[in-house]
């Protein structure tokens, strides 16, 4: 149902005429209705992109005639590399089985990999917008990934040899998935009870402590003591509200508080409220006072007179960036001398500056964020299945087709585990703040350019001079390490940056004792010398193990050296329990 409270609020333009004003509203309501038809995928930008390539490959001649004997020459190469037995590229896991390297799905897999190569080469064209050129890239890539040999049902080789090996008992079992994942998808109940459900509080999220504030959007959890003293500074963490915040908290063996209260930290970690079509009004400066300032008044009245170690992972870490740099500037906020000084500011696969969003940024531009406004103005939201469906779409490689491939064609379920469990516990964007932040930040880059506003007055990140940790992982299609590595250009402060292996989760819950981690750091002194990340990823010093370890060493470093004795939560200042109530919120879409 179309909400006009919403409209007028995301759509509202003051200069405009009242009746151009209704028309713009009844617009909305329309492309809403038939943005389902696109899977939520603007088809003016999608359309403005194959023309500025097609256009330009039409007026480069010599340019096409080169590509269209590429493409003869590669098809060649590949029957050649094929009549002379040669294998087809290891570096491939979906043709990783023996059978792929034969006759007759040895020339397949050759030809699709001369067909990728093309396309890498034909969309690289000298003129095209460079966001036109990524988005036919992408569409490209897309397609291909759909045609791979590896999705040919029984004509792949596994799934013969799966349907040969179990009488057919694979594609029953592999329709019953198909038919459970519908019903998922349409708000029904799967046939069959999964083999394992992980439960906030039961399974993951069982880090001893209580919630000692609640407000409409955030309840601040504080970790009960695991030693006898604990450092003087605390630690307030801000996760992501895309997710549950229990990212941080998963099984006690990959906890990132329970490891770090055991190391005799304070730890305070924020849990989003999952909002509904009452909370489709709030914006930025909302998350702010109620996500940032009201936690940290709450713990300046809990622990006074002590700085506060503040760290915020992904959307957490950009929105804690603005907080940190509205507390640094000169007259800083309303009711500065309530909050806490900060010790510190560690931003965790958090992007301030989004002129190079990578993968994310292929599918946001002018089109498309019009196009969310106007779907969020008739729930007041973007839905949770709305925000899983854009990021598996932009790894529909691992997350569409070769689950697919597992489930539906050789039978195999997903093996549950507490990541997986974490991924599928849904949330929503409200549609101001969700407008908001990306036309402010995807488009405008308003953060990064010192123009994002807090309390009506924009901020400079060189404001803070508290010193910085900043975590890129090497993997990282949401949050790319090199424009992470960007606030090296926006903030003048001491920064250790650290580049870890792994990718936006993976690489940030990495506990000491996970094989086959490693990382990189170095620290730039205050109003230090510009380095460009490739020289520094040269430059840097290499660690086995988890970057945990030195974040913690860094935290001692930048305290006081003091301890106090192991803190819990006044009776007065209880809630109720760890992990308490906004995490069990998830309703359907």
């Amino acid at each position: 149902m179309h909400n006009p409270n919403v409209a007028a609020a995301v759509l509202a333009d003051p200069a405009l005429d009242p009746a151009l004003a209704a028309a713009r509203r009844l617009d909305s309501h329309f492309h809403a209705a038939v943005a389902p038809a696109f899977s939520g995928l603007s088809p003016i930008s999608l359309a403005l992109a194959w023309q500025d390539w097609a256009l330009h490959l039409a007026t480069q001649p010599a340019t096409a005639l080169a590509l269209f004997a590429r493409a003869q020459q590669s098809w060649l190469q590949a029957w050649g590399e094929m009549l002379g037995h040669a294998e087809p590229g290891n570096g491939d896991a979906r043709f990783a089985a023996p059978a792929w390297k034969h006759w007759p799905w040895a020339p397949a897999v050759h030809g699709w990999h001369a067909a990728e190569r093309w396309w890498q080469d034909a969309t690289d064209l000298r003129g095209v917008d460079p966001h036109h050129r990524e988005v036919v890239r992408f569409f490209a890539r897309q397609w291909l990934d759909m045609l791979a040999p590896s999705n040919a049902g029984l004509a792949n080789p596994e799934v013969l040899q799966r349907t040969a090996e179990r009488g057919g008992a694979n594609l029953v079992d592999g329709t019953l998935h198909a038919l459970d994942d519908w019903r998922r998808q349409h708000g029904l109940e799967p046939l069959r009870t999964p083999e394992r459900r992980y439960e906030p509080g039961v399974d993951v999220a069982v880090t001893p402590g209580q919630v000692v504030w609640r407000n409409h959007l955030v309840e601040l959890i504080q970790y009960l003591p695991l030693t006898a003293s604990v450092q003087a500074e605390p630690v307030f963490i801000v996760p992501s509200w895309i997710m549950k915040y229990y990212i941080l908290d998963l099984s006690p063996h990959n906890s990132f508080v329970k490891w770090l209260v055991e190391q005799g930290h304070t730890v305070f970690i924020l849990s989003w409220r999952n909002p509904d079509e009452s909370d489709a009004l709030l914006a930025m400066q909302d998350y702010l006072e109620l996500g940032i300032f009201d936690p940290l008044a709450q713990i300046a009245r809990m622990i006074p007179g002590r700085r506060v170690h503040a760290c915020g992972y992904c959307l957490g870490g950009t929105l804690l960036s603005l907080a940190a740099a509205a507390l640094a500037r000169p007259g800083r906020i309303a009711r500065a001398e309530l909050l806490p000084e900060l010790a510190s500011v560690s931003l965790l696969a958090a992007e301030t500056d989004f002129s190079e969003p990578g993968e994310m940024g292929v599918l946001i531009d002018e089109s498309q964020v019009t196009l969310l406004e106007d779907m969020m103005a008739e729930r007041g939201f973007l839905t949770g299945a709305q925000m899983a469906g854009s990021f598996a779409y932009l790894h529909s490689r691992d997350q569409v087709w070769s689950r697919r491939l597992r489930e539906f064609w050789l039978g195999e379920p997903d093996s549950p585990n507490d990541l997986m469990a974490w991924n599928a516990d849904l949330t929503r964007m409200p549609a101001a703040m969700h407008s908001e932040y990306l036309r402010r930040c995807y488009l405008r880059n308003e953060i990064a350019e010192g123009r994002f506003p807090v309390e009506g007055r924009a901020v400079s990140l060189s404001d803070i001079a508290a010193p910085m940790f900043v975590v890129g992982t090497e993997k990282d299609h949401v949050s790319p390490w090199k424009s992470v590595y960007k606030i090296h250009r926006l903030a003048d402060t001491a920064i250790s940056f650290v580049l870890t292996s792994g990718g936006h989760n993976a690489g940030i819950v990495s506990e000491p004792g996970h094989a086959n981690r490693r990382y990189r750091m170095a620290t730039r002194e205050a109003d230090g010398a510009w380095v460009d990340p490739e020289a520094w990823a040269e430059q840097a010093a290499r660690h086995e193990g988890s970057w945990w370890t030195a974040w913690h060493d860094w935290l001692l470093a930048q305290g006081s050296g003091e301890t106090a004795k192991a803190r819990t939560p006044a009776k007065a200042d209880v809630v109720c329990a760890a992990p308490g109530t906004y995490v069990h919120q998830c309703w359907r879409d």
